[in-house]
């Protein structure tokens, strides 16, 4: 699990750095009506399209076009590809594009959120937020390795996050028990033998 960093496993080395704003943009302000708006930050997507993403205290997203101020509509399949093709630095042909609701999102996603998967050819996966067209996640052989032994290490193969289980608690009492044992039995001392008594 240690044998590559973490950033590698979590694909940093397979995605293209973030495209810079445009210099000429004159960003409109979004509109704060329809909510509570806990959040607004102007960002450049992957597709080289600057948005507004307004976050709401419920969860909600909303995206905004800083040059007109409208409102856009949700991330359609194809932006989704777009999007997942220009975030890879060397991208392979794209097998499937599937977009998932927040309450089936897939277990490797590990976030409820409405979302496009990009599935390439050589086994990456992009996940698009299906919202505000953020790359959510990277997902790659490597990584499902190292998520599946991580599963392992902390005894939770469903939700692979839970470390405080009694499953786990349960053997790691065991095993300090067991240490503890060890211990007092090597330091114990041993009664001599009875020697054979010779006759006189």
């Amino acid at each position: 699990m240690v044998a590559r960093t973490i950033d590698e496993v979590r694909g940093a080395h397979l995605r293209r750095g973030p495209p810079a704003l445009p210099a000429d943009l004159r960003p409109i302000a979004p509109r704060m009506n329809g909510g509570d708006v806990s959040r607004v930050d102007l960002v450049m997507r992957a597709d080289r399209r600057p948005v507004w993403i307004m976050r709401f205290a419920d969860g909600r997203l909303r995206t905004v076009d800083p040059r007109t101020g409208t409102v856009l509509q949700r991330v359609a399949g194809d932006d989704a590809r777009a999007i997942a093709i220009a975030a890879l630095r060397a991208p392979a042909l794209v097998r499937d594009v599937t977009r998932f609701a927040a309450s089936d999102a897939p277990l490797e996603l590990r976030r409820a959120r409405p979302a496009w998967r990009v599935r390439f050819a050589d086994g990456i996966h992009v996940y698009v937020d299906a919202d505000s067209g953020e790359v959510l996640a990277v997902r790659s052989a490597q990584w499902r390795w190292f998520d599946l032994m991580w599963g392992l290490h902390i005894m939770d193969l469903q939700g692979r996050e839970n470390s405080s289980h009694p499953l786990l608690i349960g053997f790691a009492a065991l095993g300090l028990a067991g240490s503890l044992l060890g211990t007092a039995l090597m330091f114990r001392r041993r009664r001599a033998a009875p020697r054979p008594i010779s006759p006189p």
